[in-house]
Protein backbone atom coordinates (compact mmCIF):
# COMPACT_ATOMS: atom_id res chain seq x y z
CA UNK A 1 0.00 0.00 0.00
CA UNK A 2 1.25 3.62 -1.26
CA UNK A 3 4.02 2.05 -2.81
CA UNK A 4 4.87 3.39 -6.31
CA UNK A 5 4.83 1.16 -9.23
CA UNK A 6 5.66 1.61 -12.91
CA UNK A 7 3.43 0.40 -16.13
CA UNK A 8 4.05 -3.01 -16.85
CA UNK A 9 5.32 -4.15 -13.24
CA UNK A 10 4.16 -7.22 -12.00
CA UNK A 11 1.53 -6.75 -8.85
CA UNK A 12 -0.23 -10.30 -8.70
CA UNK A 13 0.76 -13.49 -9.50
CA UNK A 14 -2.03 -16.05 -9.31
CA UNK A 15 -1.65 -20.02 -9.41
CA UNK A 16 -1.07 -21.18 -12.85
CA UNK A 17 -0.39 -25.05 -12.95
CA UNK A 18 -3.90 -25.80 -14.44
CA UNK A 19 -3.51 -23.23 -17.06
CA UNK A 20 0.22 -24.12 -17.55
CA UNK A 21 -1.13 -27.78 -18.12
CA UNK A 22 -3.82 -26.97 -20.91
CA UNK A 23 -1.34 -24.83 -22.82
CA UNK A 24 0.78 -27.99 -23.46
CA UNK A 25 -1.73 -30.32 -23.86
CA UNK A 26 -2.91 -27.91 -26.87
CA UNK A 27 0.60 -27.36 -27.91
CA UNK A 28 0.89 -31.24 -28.20
CA UNK A 29 -2.48 -31.05 -30.00
CA UNK A 30 -1.33 -28.74 -32.19
CA UNK A 31 1.80 -30.55 -33.12
CA UNK A 32 -0.11 -34.41 -33.92
CA UNK A 33 -2.11 -32.52 -36.48
CA UNK A 34 0.88 -30.63 -38.08
CA UNK A 35 2.55 -34.02 -38.63
CA UNK A 36 -0.59 -35.40 -39.78
CA UNK A 37 -0.69 -32.79 -42.13
CA UNK A 38 2.81 -32.49 -43.21
CA UNK A 39 2.46 -36.53 -44.32
CA UNK A 40 -0.89 -35.86 -46.11
CA UNK A 41 0.74 -33.59 -48.24
CA UNK A 42 4.14 -35.29 -48.95
CA UNK A 43 2.09 -38.87 -49.56
CA UNK A 44 3.55 -42.17 -48.12
CA UNK A 45 6.76 -43.43 -48.70
CA UNK A 46 7.34 -46.36 -51.12
CA UNK A 47 8.54 -48.65 -48.78
CA UNK A 48 4.97 -47.86 -46.50
CA UNK A 49 3.28 -48.50 -50.02
CA UNK A 50 5.33 -52.47 -50.03
CA UNK A 51 3.96 -53.02 -46.48
CA UNK A 52 0.56 -52.37 -47.15
CA UNK A 53 0.76 -54.13 -50.36
CA UNK A 54 1.86 -57.57 -48.27
CA UNK A 55 -0.97 -56.95 -45.85
CA UNK A 56 -2.95 -56.97 -48.75
CA UNK A 57 -2.03 -60.13 -49.84
CA UNK A 58 -1.75 -61.77 -46.76
CA UNK A 59 -5.18 -61.00 -46.03
CA UNK A 60 -6.34 -62.17 -49.45
CA UNK A 61 -4.93 -65.32 -48.57
CA UNK A 62 -6.58 -65.85 -45.44
CA UNK A 63 -10.05 -64.57 -47.42
CA UNK A 64 -9.18 -67.80 -49.71
CA UNK A 65 -8.61 -69.85 -46.59
CA UNK A 66 -11.67 -69.75 -45.13
CA UNK A 67 -13.51 -69.19 -48.68
CA UNK A 68 -12.40 -73.49 -49.09
CA UNK A 69 -13.04 -74.09 -45.64
CA UNK A 70 -16.42 -72.84 -46.50
CA UNK A 71 -17.05 -74.81 -48.96
CA UNK A 72 -15.97 -77.82 -47.09
CA UNK A 73 -18.18 -77.17 -44.23
CA UNK A 74 -21.05 -76.91 -46.53
CA UNK A 75 -20.72 -80.44 -47.60
CA UNK A 76 -20.48 -81.56 -44.45
CA UNK A 77 -22.91 -80.55 -43.21
CA UNK A 78 -25.45 -81.04 -45.87
CA UNK A 79 -24.18 -84.87 -45.18
CA UNK A 80 -24.97 -84.50 -41.81
CA UNK A 81 -21.47 -84.78 -40.73
CA UNK A 82 -21.45 -81.45 -39.11
CA UNK A 83 -24.04 -79.19 -37.28
CA UNK A 84 -25.76 -76.21 -38.72
CA UNK A 85 -23.79 -73.88 -36.21
CA UNK A 86 -20.45 -75.09 -37.64
CA UNK A 87 -21.72 -73.60 -41.01
CA UNK A 88 -22.43 -70.35 -39.68
CA UNK A 89 -18.92 -69.74 -37.81
CA UNK A 90 -17.43 -70.46 -41.33
CA UNK A 91 -19.48 -67.81 -42.85
CA UNK A 92 -19.05 -65.50 -40.06
CA UNK A 93 -15.13 -66.15 -40.59
CA UNK A 94 -15.15 -65.53 -44.39
CA UNK A 95 -17.33 -62.87 -44.61
CA UNK A 96 -14.76 -61.30 -41.80
CA UNK A 97 -12.25 -62.02 -43.98
CA UNK A 98 -14.31 -60.42 -46.62
CA UNK A 99 -14.60 -56.65 -44.74
CA UNK A 100 -10.68 -57.23 -43.66
CA UNK A 101 -9.84 -57.41 -47.53
CA UNK A 102 -11.84 -54.21 -48.32
CA UNK A 103 -10.37 -52.38 -45.68
CA UNK A 104 -6.77 -53.49 -46.19
CA UNK A 105 -7.44 -52.88 -50.11
CA UNK A 106 -8.46 -49.25 -49.09
CA UNK A 107 -5.59 -48.53 -47.12
CA UNK A 108 -3.19 -49.73 -50.16
CA UNK A 109 -4.89 -47.49 -52.27
CA UNK A 110 -4.61 -44.42 -50.62
CA UNK A 111 -1.53 -44.99 -49.82
CA UNK A 112 -0.39 -45.32 -53.43
CA UNK A 113 -2.95 -43.22 -55.26
CA UNK A 114 -2.70 -40.25 -52.05
CA UNK A 115 -5.28 -38.61 -50.03
CA UNK A 116 -7.99 -36.19 -51.36
CA UNK A 117 -7.56 -32.95 -51.81
CA UNK A 118 -10.68 -32.57 -49.66
CA UNK A 119 -8.72 -34.52 -46.83
CA UNK A 120 -5.66 -32.51 -46.89
CA UNK A 121 -8.02 -28.81 -46.35
CA UNK A 122 -9.93 -30.58 -43.69
CA UNK A 123 -6.61 -31.39 -41.81
CA UNK A 124 -5.61 -28.26 -42.57
CA UNK A 125 -8.37 -25.93 -40.87
CA UNK A 126 -7.84 -28.43 -37.94
CA UNK A 127 -4.29 -27.27 -37.66
CA UNK A 128 -5.30 -23.62 -37.49
CA UNK A 129 -8.21 -24.49 -35.10
CA UNK A 130 -5.62 -26.10 -32.91
CA UNK A 131 -3.13 -23.09 -33.19
CA UNK A 132 -6.15 -20.94 -32.13
CA UNK A 133 -6.75 -23.12 -28.69
CA UNK A 134 -3.01 -22.94 -28.26
CA UNK A 135 -3.05 -18.81 -28.19
CA UNK A 136 -6.57 -18.97 -26.58
CA UNK A 137 -4.80 -21.20 -23.76
CA UNK A 138 -1.66 -18.96 -23.54
CA UNK A 139 -3.86 -15.79 -23.25
CA UNK A 140 -5.36 -17.78 -20.16
CA UNK A 141 -1.98 -18.38 -18.74
CA UNK A 142 -0.66 -15.08 -19.25
CA UNK A 143 -4.19 -13.30 -17.14
CA UNK A 144 -2.67 -15.11 -14.11
CA UNK A 145 0.19 -12.35 -13.79
CA UNK A 146 -1.58 -8.57 -13.08
CA UNK A 147 0.34 -5.87 -14.13
CA UNK A 148 0.27 -2.52 -13.67
CA UNK A 149 -1.91 -0.63 -16.58
CA UNK A 150 -0.27 2.47 -15.68
CA UNK A 151 2.44 4.19 -13.59
CA UNK A 152 0.87 4.90 -10.23
CA UNK A 153 0.89 4.70 -6.52
CA UNK A 154 -1.16 1.38 -5.13
CA UNK A 155 -4.27 2.92 -3.18
CA UNK A 156 -5.30 -0.60 -1.42
CA UNK A 157 -4.35 -4.65 -1.72
CA UNK A 158 -7.47 -6.40 -1.44
CA UNK A 159 -6.20 -9.91 -1.02
CA UNK A 160 -3.31 -11.73 0.67
CA UNK A 161 -0.89 -14.11 -0.48
CA UNK A 162 -2.74 -17.74 -0.49
CA UNK A 163 -6.13 -16.03 -0.58
CA UNK A 164 -8.41 -17.75 -2.94
CA UNK A 165 -10.22 -15.13 -5.60
CA UNK A 166 -12.78 -15.02 -8.04
CA UNK A 167 -13.92 -12.66 -10.81
CA UNK A 168 -16.01 -11.48 -7.79
CA UNK A 169 -14.77 -12.54 -4.12
CA UNK A 170 -15.31 -11.44 -0.47
CA UNK A 171 -12.31 -9.79 1.15
CA UNK A 172 -11.61 -8.30 4.55
CA UNK A 173 -13.95 -5.45 4.03
CA UNK A 174 -16.99 -7.32 2.23
CA UNK A 175 -17.33 -8.13 -1.55
CA UNK A 176 -14.27 -7.37 -4.07
CA UNK A 177 -14.43 -7.04 -7.88
CA UNK A 178 -10.41 -6.18 -8.18
CA UNK A 179 -7.32 -7.47 -6.23
CA UNK A 180 -5.34 -4.03 -5.95
CA UNK A 181 -6.63 -0.42 -6.49
CA UNK A 182 -4.60 1.71 -8.55
CA UNK A 183 -4.23 4.98 -8.86
CA UNK A 184 -2.06 7.99 -10.95
CA UNK A 185 -1.84 10.84 -8.54
CA UNK A 186 -0.29 12.58 -10.97
CA UNK A 187 -3.93 12.43 -13.14
CA UNK A 188 -6.67 13.53 -11.03
CA UNK A 189 -9.89 14.51 -12.14
CA UNK A 190 -13.25 16.40 -10.07
CA UNK A 191 -16.19 14.81 -10.64
CA UNK A 192 -19.37 17.58 -10.54
CA UNK A 193 -22.42 17.30 -11.07
CA UNK A 194 -23.87 20.55 -12.27
CA UNK A 195 -27.49 21.19 -11.94
CA UNK A 196 -29.48 21.87 -14.79
CA UNK A 197 -29.75 25.24 -14.74
CA UNK A 198 -26.58 26.52 -14.59
CA UNK A 199 -24.94 24.00 -17.27
CA UNK A 200 -25.44 25.85 -19.76
CA UNK A 201 -22.79 28.52 -18.70
CA UNK A 202 -19.76 25.76 -19.01
CA UNK A 203 -17.97 25.16 -22.07
CA UNK A 204 -15.57 22.51 -22.76
CA UNK A 205 -11.88 23.96 -22.00
CA UNK A 206 -13.10 26.21 -19.84
CA UNK A 207 -10.73 26.73 -16.79
CA UNK A 208 -11.70 26.45 -12.78
CA UNK A 209 -10.26 27.12 -9.42
CA UNK A 210 -10.59 23.99 -7.27
CA UNK A 211 -10.09 23.62 -3.66
CA UNK A 212 -10.16 20.39 -1.30
CA UNK A 213 -12.15 21.05 2.03
CA UNK A 214 -8.89 19.01 3.57
CA UNK A 215 -6.65 21.80 2.86
CA UNK A 216 -9.22 25.43 1.47
CA UNK A 217 -6.48 27.53 1.61
CA UNK A 218 -4.67 25.37 -1.47
CA UNK A 219 -5.76 26.48 -4.92
CA UNK A 220 -5.16 24.45 -7.90
CA UNK A 221 -5.88 24.95 -11.82
CA UNK A 222 -8.27 22.88 -13.25
CA UNK A 223 -9.85 22.66 -17.28
CA UNK A 224 -13.22 21.13 -18.06
CA UNK A 225 -12.31 17.99 -20.14
CA UNK A 226 -15.42 16.12 -19.98
CA UNK A 227 -19.35 16.92 -20.18
CA UNK A 228 -21.48 13.93 -20.15
CA UNK A 229 -23.20 13.65 -23.23
CA UNK A 230 -26.61 12.58 -20.83
CA UNK A 231 -28.39 13.99 -17.74
CA UNK A 232 -29.32 12.87 -14.81
CA UNK A 233 -33.64 12.92 -14.65
CA UNK A 234 -34.08 12.15 -10.94
CA UNK A 235 -31.05 14.43 -9.89
CA UNK A 236 -31.36 17.30 -12.38
CA UNK A 237 -28.01 17.45 -12.61
CA UNK A 238 -25.03 17.04 -15.68
CA UNK A 239 -21.34 15.58 -14.14
CA UNK A 240 -18.75 17.28 -15.68
CA UNK A 241 -15.49 16.55 -15.12
CA UNK A 242 -12.56 18.76 -14.16
CA UNK A 243 -8.74 18.05 -14.79
CA UNK A 244 -6.29 19.36 -12.51
CA UNK A 245 -3.76 20.60 -13.87
CA UNK A 246 -0.35 20.34 -11.63
CA UNK A 247 -1.86 18.63 -8.54
CA UNK A 248 0.98 18.07 -5.71
CA UNK A 249 1.56 15.71 -2.80
CA UNK A 250 -1.96 17.08 -0.73
CA UNK A 251 -4.19 16.27 -3.50
CA UNK A 252 -5.33 12.46 -2.22
CA UNK A 253 -7.95 10.34 -4.41
CA UNK A 254 -11.70 10.63 -3.21
CA UNK A 255 -11.23 14.29 -1.53
CA UNK A 256 -13.81 16.41 -1.18
CA UNK A 257 -13.70 19.43 -3.57
CA UNK A 258 -15.55 22.30 -4.93
CA UNK A 259 -14.62 24.09 -8.15
CA UNK A 260 -15.18 28.00 -8.83
CA UNK A 261 -15.41 28.33 -13.03
CA UNK A 262 -13.73 31.34 -14.65
CA UNK A 263 -15.39 33.36 -17.05
CA UNK A 264 -14.57 33.17 -20.42
CA UNK A 265 -12.96 36.48 -21.68
CA UNK A 266 -15.07 37.85 -24.45
CA UNK A 267 -14.30 40.50 -27.58
CA UNK A 268 -14.31 44.11 -26.38
CA UNK A 269 -16.56 46.41 -28.01
CA UNK A 270 -14.16 47.50 -30.72
CA UNK A 271 -13.02 43.88 -31.70
CA UNK A 272 -9.72 43.83 -29.24
CA UNK A 273 -9.66 41.33 -26.21
CA UNK A 274 -10.63 42.44 -23.46
CA UNK A 275 -8.11 43.16 -20.58
CA UNK A 276 -7.52 40.08 -18.43
CA UNK A 277 -9.98 38.66 -16.03
CA UNK A 278 -7.40 38.49 -12.62
CA UNK A 279 -8.11 42.30 -11.50
CA UNK A 280 -5.96 42.96 -8.36
CA UNK A 281 -5.54 45.81 -6.36
CA UNK A 282 -2.69 47.90 -7.06
CA UNK A 283 -1.26 47.70 -3.15
CA UNK A 284 -0.86 43.98 -3.45
CA UNK A 285 1.83 44.70 -6.53
CA UNK A 286 5.26 45.03 -5.46
CA UNK A 287 8.41 44.78 -8.09
CA UNK A 288 6.40 42.36 -10.36
CA UNK A 289 5.23 39.63 -7.93
CA UNK A 290 2.54 39.44 -5.38
CA UNK A 291 2.29 36.96 -2.38
CA UNK A 292 -0.42 34.41 -1.85
CA UNK A 293 -1.52 32.88 1.27
CA UNK A 294 -0.44 28.83 1.19
CA UNK A 295 -0.61 26.70 4.04
CA UNK A 296 -0.20 29.93 6.15
CA UNK A 297 2.74 31.63 4.68
CA UNK A 298 3.78 33.64 2.20
CA UNK A 299 4.23 32.71 -0.90
CA UNK A 300 6.39 35.18 -3.61
CA UNK A 301 4.32 34.81 -7.08
CA UNK A 302 6.36 36.47 -9.88
CA UNK A 303 3.65 37.98 -12.58
CA UNK A 304 3.40 39.96 -15.73
CA UNK A 305 1.09 43.00 -14.81
CA UNK A 306 -0.91 45.53 -16.97
CA UNK A 307 -1.69 48.92 -16.64
CA UNK A 308 -3.35 49.98 -13.83
CA UNK A 309 -6.98 51.31 -13.91
CA UNK A 310 -9.42 52.91 -11.57
CA UNK A 311 -10.39 49.26 -11.04
CA UNK A 312 -6.77 48.21 -10.17
CA UNK A 313 -4.02 46.23 -11.74
CA UNK A 314 -4.60 43.67 -14.29
CA UNK A 315 -2.94 40.34 -13.93
CA UNK A 316 -1.86 38.78 -17.67
CA UNK A 317 0.70 35.92 -16.27
CA UNK A 318 1.38 34.25 -12.75
CA UNK A 319 -2.23 33.63 -11.21
CA UNK A 320 -5.15 31.48 -12.28
CA UNK A 321 -7.23 33.36 -10.22
CA UNK A 322 -9.07 32.66 -6.78
CA UNK A 323 -5.51 32.81 -4.63
CA UNK A 324 -5.74 34.73 -1.30
CA UNK A 325 -3.54 37.78 -1.71
CA UNK A 326 -1.88 40.33 0.83
CA UNK A 327 -2.53 43.40 -0.01
CA UNK A 328 -0.17 46.23 0.88
CA UNK A 329 2.48 43.59 2.44
CA UNK A 330 4.88 45.38 4.56
CA UNK A 331 8.02 46.19 3.48
CA UNK A 332 10.10 43.47 5.13
CA UNK A 333 7.85 40.22 4.49
CA UNK A 334 9.54 37.59 3.10
CA UNK A 335 9.17 34.20 0.73
CA UNK A 336 7.87 31.73 3.31
CA UNK A 337 6.87 34.11 6.72
CA UNK A 338 4.34 33.10 8.10
CA UNK A 339 0.77 35.20 8.05
CA UNK A 340 -2.73 35.01 9.54
CA UNK A 341 -5.97 36.59 8.20
CA UNK A 342 -6.69 39.99 9.90
CA UNK A 343 -9.44 39.61 12.61
CA UNK A 344 -7.83 35.85 13.37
Amino acid sequence: KADRVRQGQVLVRLEDDEYRAQVQQAQGQLANLQARLLQLEHGSRPEEIEVTKANLGVAQADMENARVNLERVKKLVTEGVLAQQALDDAQARYDGQVARVASLQKTHDLARIGPRQEEIDSVRGQVEQARGAVAFAETQLANTVIRAPVTGTILERAVEKGEFVTTSFVGDRGAKGYVVSLADLNDLQVELDIAQNDFAKLQPHQKGIVTTDAFPDRKYEGVIFEISPEANRQKATVQVKVKILKPDEFLRPEMNASVAFIAEEKPAAGGSAASHAIVVPASAVRNDSVFVVLGGRAVRRPVKAGSATAHGVPILQGLIGGEDLIVSPPADLKDGDRVHAKGQ
